[in-house]
Order: C-alpha cells, then structure tokens, then sequence
C-alpha cells in the first residue's frame, strides 16, 4: 500500500494508540446500547482513511494488523464454540428447532434471491450474501434483555438458545461454503459437476472426521488434560494450555481445508463441557477484550472508501431483507408459540448481524472480487452496522412495553 516509514518503533506505537483507541471506545460506548464493535469497525475505518492519505502502513505494518485481525477471529469463534454446550442445546432442540430452521431458511434464501434476482450478483456473492445472512450476533440483543431484567424469562431463554443454533448453523454453512466456492467458479459442465460432488463428498467426509477428532479428545483427553495441569501448575497457566489446544485444533482445521476459524470453533466446543475451567480467571477475558476487537478493527481497514457512498444503496435493501427474513423467519414461528409479543420480541431480537456474517464476507473478499466484491462487502458492513444500532433501541422499546419477567411465563 505504500513505502516503509520508519523502523519497529512506529509499528509499536501505532498499535499503543490503537489499543488505547480501543479502551476508548469501549468505556464510551459501554455507557450506551451500541456495541463497541460498531466503534472497532470505525476504528479501523479511520485508520484506513489516514493511511490513504498519509501512508502511515508499511507492509510489515499491514502484515501485523492482519495478523491480529487473525488471532481476533479465532478468539470470536473460540468463544462461541465454548459457550455453545452441545448437550444443553441437544436438550432445547425440541423447542427451538422450528423457529431456528424456519429463520435459517427465510433468511438464507431472501438473502441470496434478492442478490441474485434484484442486485443482479452473480451466483457465488449471492452464496456469500445468503449465507452470510443466516447468521445472528446474540451478543448484541442480550445486553439489552439483560438491562430490562428478562434474559431468564421464558422468551429470553429461548431468544439464546435459537440464536447459538444460528451461529452453530452459519459456522456449517460456512465450511461448505469456502469449500465449494472454488469449484462452483469454474462453471456447471458435466466435468465440473461431477468434480463438484466428489469434492462435496470429500469435504463432508473430512469435516465428519475431524468433528469426530474433536468430539473424542472433549470425551477423552481434555478432562484428563486439564486436571493435571491444574494440579502441577497456577490456574492462568491451565489457561494458556487450553488455549495451546485450542491453537493446535485451529491449526488442524487450516490444514485439512477449512479454515482456522472454523477449528477455533470446534476447540471452543471441544471445552464446552466445563467452560469455567477455561474461563477460571481473569486472564481468558483479558486475551479475549485485547484480540476480539482487531478482526473488526481488520474489516474497518477493509473497506475502500471510494466504495462506500457506491454501497449505500444496496446497504439499504440489503438491510430491509435482513430485518424482513429474521422477522418473518424466527418471528413467525414464535408467534405461534408466543403470541404478538413472540412475533416481535424474538424476530426483531435475531436482525443484527457481526461476527459470523463479517467472517464469512472477510473471507470471501480475501478470495477475490470473484467471490466478494468490494461494493457488496461494503454494503454488508452497512447492515451490521444498521442492525446492530436499531435492533438494540427497537428491543429496548418493546421490553418496556412487554415486561418479560424470570416468573412471566407468557
């Protein structure tokens, strides 16, 4: 992007002003109902702008952001795998299932018809988009149920539970998805068809096996492994070498096709039996407030601004489909269920959109203009950022309309 300028020092001080930038951020916005997230991207889109016009990213500069931005990613997904415990959710399939596989597949679809059909994309962004749709950012809605005192009211409990089945469902999508990408580019004659399934294939065997790896070292190894260190070593130390594993999980993931993502995922479920002994001190919520933000900080920097007046439009429609899928998709099926306050309580509460739908359009721009053009990256950061500042006010509103109390079994 541009010639050096300067030697290791600038590097570090760039990242002391971006770290602080970052404490900024979240003890400002902390006071409100917008996520911080929205502050990193910003952030980062700040720092793309001065570079522009500055030259301030040599490419050791840029290199280590990425970097960061990398270990950001596998914290996020580390994280959900970790607080998506398996059997719990086995046990609310019953009572989630309908709502969760009726949003996935609303918002799935009008996602990709709408890029295909109205925004003209070709087939693979339109994957991209659709994909990228399906996913919900619970983190965003739960503060705000948290704050009105109803997170453990019959509607919050399963507002959570339909939520982790979207972001386990996005990250499963997403598996196939960068798997197949590749091929679906090369077009659809009998040759490439035929590839195409045997690859399918190949992909599903390989995933089966490697969650498989996964399942049985949770089983297994990870008790066994976790207990002696706890009582050779100090708890932080016990922390470091589950997050080794979880390192070397991602890593196997990266190797075996997927991406490392994906495997920081799986290593979060791997621990997800007993979270606590990961999360036993401060220090796992230390490295993950200090490494979260710079992915987000990444896709800031990602965005090209002469993009971003051009993505507008297509930001808007993007973000009425977004709400129309959630809200019809899960609020529908909760109705039945829930009544009117289920239609919108639990519709409006899965619209916003962050970190599985920006990992998935990251990568996708990683790939190429092929996979994600820059407009439609764009246009998707507009709906993460649109989603996650009017879901927030919209569920505050109807809450204090609502009351949803733990004892409130409406």
């Amino acid at each position: 992007m541009s010639e050096p300028v300067g030697d290791i020092s600038f590097i570090i001080l760039l990242l002391g002003i971006t770290l602080v930038g970052i404490i900024a951020i979240k003890g400002a916005l902390g006071q409100t109902f917008i996520p911080s997230l929205l502050g990193f991207i910003a952030l980062g889109f700040v720092i793309r702008l001065v570079d522009e016009q500055w030259s301030i990213l040599d490419h050791e500069a840029e290199y280590i952001f990425t970097f960061l931005s990398k270990l950001g990613v596998i914290a996020l997904l580390f994280r959900i795998g970790l607080e998506s415990h398996l059997g719990r959710l086995l046990e609310q399939l019953k009572r989630a299932s309908l709502i969760w596989i009726s949003g996935l597949l609303i918002s799935g679809l009008s996602g990709y018809l709408v890029a295909f059909h109205i925004l003209g994309l070709e087939l693979i962004p339109s994957l991209f988009t659709g994909v990228a749709m399906t996913a919900t950012s619970v983190g965003v809605p739960v503060a705000v149920w948290q704050e009105a005192g109803a997170l453990r009211s019959r509607k919050g409990s399963l507002l959570i539970d339909v939520a982790e089945f979207d972001d386990i469902s996005g990250v499963l999508l997403m598996v196939l998805l960068f798997a197949i990408a590749p091929l679906l580019r090369k077009g659809f004659d009998q040759d490439v068809t035929v590839l195409l399934f045997q690859e399918m294939g190949i992909i599903i065997l390989k995933f089966v096996l490697f969650a498989v790896m996964c399942f049985l070292f949770a089983l297994y190894a990870e008790q066994h492994i976790t207990n002696f260190m706890r009582r050779w070593v100090s708890s932080s130390n016990v922390l470091l070498v589950s997050l080794g594993f979880g390192f070397i999980i991602a890593a196997i993931a990266g190797m075996a096709g997927f991406s490392v993502a994906i495997g920081a995922f799986f290593a979060g479920l791997a621990f997800s039996r007993d979270p606590d002994k990961v999360k036993m001190d401060t220090s796992f919520d230390t490295l993950y407030e200090m490494f979260s933000p710079f992915f987000f900080i990444g896709i800031g920097m990602s965005i090209a601004p002469g993009s971003s007046f051009a993505a507008v439009g297509m930001g808007l429609l993007l973000f009425f489909v977004a709400g129309l899928g959630k809200l019809i998709g899960h609020g529908l099926p909760a109705w039945l269920t829930g009544g009117v306050t289920g239609l919108f309580l639990i519709g409006v509460s899965m619209i916003p959109r962050a970190e599985i739908t920006m990992i998935i359009m990251e990568h996708g721009l990683k790939l190429g203009p092929w996979a994600v053009p820059q407009q439609v990256f764009t246009a998707m950061v507009f709906v993460v950022l649109t989603t996650c500042l009017a879901a927030p006010l919209t569920i505050r509103v109807m809450l204090e309309k609502w009351p949803q109390r733990e004892s409130n079994k409406s």
